[in-house]
């Protein structure tokens, strides 16, 4: 079957028969055609007798549904964003990213300043495609830009381009078939658990409180931070609810949370002794037990950590794998989850994790399961 195409846009007719197109005139068979309806979806018509007839269908479609109510809007959309360059649209889209907390546009001012405007605040938005948007992953990879910055940087690429889609600024996506930057897991680099001893031994009391509290029960820097006696809802169960955000310096809901919104983690014995040891030592405000050194009606500030963290590193008191950074403490916590045959759902649960995806995506090479392995404990369940 061949095909024939008319003005972009319009659609095809053709003939489904054994002749070529050069004998479509004098076969017998009738004409089909082949076109977009109003509502985008792609549409079949037959019976035409001549060329002529189907010609003249594909043209009454294709200028009713230019000339609908729907189309004219569309075409006025892109007649005023088409034209725009990619700075301005941004500083329109951004209007309408109410929901996203303060941390989350601080992080997307930085994303924008730093990778996207540069690469394309002067860009038409009319002129993105999947080449554009590949060349710009290609560059921030040859420039060693982190991967986690490279998604980060796509993902926020990924929203205003789909935003720009919606309003009809392309007929195909420009992301079709781009292959976003890949995590590598070797990046997640894990200590061993002597390995953590040291680290936590090398560190003051504060410090060794937040190595207990991430990797023994998955927090997340800023989580750890905001630590509450309070939250021990069990002997083993510590009850997450807030956050510390680094851009306010104040307590704040939960990463994917809504206000209000919790998560409960395990609490291991030796970690609920470290709360219960740093609470009895050093008092607490209103439950919280990690308050800002210099002032304690103040929450306690991501950079008093992370200077602790680059003293031990710096010190050599403690082996320290190659790139291992403090969120690896976290990564420790999954590792010793997963190796432990706990289901990787209910360590995505713990961990926070937006998607079930994210967790396999970054674990899956620390969790012991293999075809072989499989396949030996079906067949003991067989043979039982």
């Amino acid at each position: 079957m061949a095909t024939t195409g008319l003005t972009r846009g319009m659609g095809s007719f053709f003939k489904e028969c054994e002749h070529p197109e050069s004998r479509w005139s004098r076969c017998p068979h009738e004409y089909k055609i082949r076109y977009r309806n109003a509502a985008g979806r792609q549409a079949e018509e037959s019976g035409f007798v001549t060329q002529d007839k189907a010609k003249a269908r594909l043209a009454e479609v294709y200028h009713a549904r230019k000339n609908s109510p729907q189309s004219q809007r569309k075409a006025e959309r892109v007649q005023k964003y088409g034209g725009m360059n990619f700075s301005g649209y941004v500083a329109e889209w951004l209007k309408g990213q109410r929901d996203l907390g303060p941390a989350s546009v601080r992080n997307l001012d930085s994303l924008l300043r730093i990778h996207l405007l540069p690469a394309f605040g002067s860009r038409r938005m009319g002129t993105f495609d999947h080449k554009v948007v590949e060349a710009f992953i290609q560059d921030m990879e040859r420039n060693g830009v982190g991967l986690a910055t490279q998604t980060n940087a796509f993902i926020s690429l990924k929203a205003i381009l789909l935003d720009a889609h919606r309003l009809g600024l392309y007929e195909d996506s420009p992301l079709a078939g781009v292959k976003a930057p890949q995590y590598d897991p070797r990046r997640a680099v894990i200590p061993s658990v002597s390995q953590l001893q040291e680290i936590r031994d090398a560190g003051d009391d504060a410090f060794r409180l937040v190595t207990d509290l991430m990797s023994g029960c998955g927090l997340r820097n800023g989580e750890a931070y905001a630590v509450n006696i309070n939250n021990i809802v069990a002997d083993d169960v510590y009850r997450v609810t807030e956050q510390v955000n680094q851009a306010t310096w104040s307590y704040a809901r939960l990463k994917h949370r809504k206000v209000g919104e919790y998560r409960d983690v395990p609490l291991p014995a030796r970690t609920r002794r470290s709360i219960e040891w740093y609470a009895d030592t050093y008092g607490t405000v209103d439950g919280y037990l990690l308050r800002n050194p210099t002032d304690i009606g103040r929450v306690m500030p991501h950079y008093v950590i992370d200077r602790k963290w680059r003293r031990i590193k710096k010190s050599g008191l403690a082996d320290i794998p190659e790139g291992m950074v403090l969120y690896g403490l976290r990564h420790f916590f999954a590792s010793n989850c997963l190796s432990n045959g706990i289901p990787v759902t209910d360590v995505a649960e713990w961990m926070g994790h937006r998607s079930i995806d994210i967790t396999f995506g970054i674990y899956r090479h620390l969790m012991p399961g293999s075809i072989s392995r499989a396949a030996q404990l079906l067949d003991l369940g067989l043979a039982a």
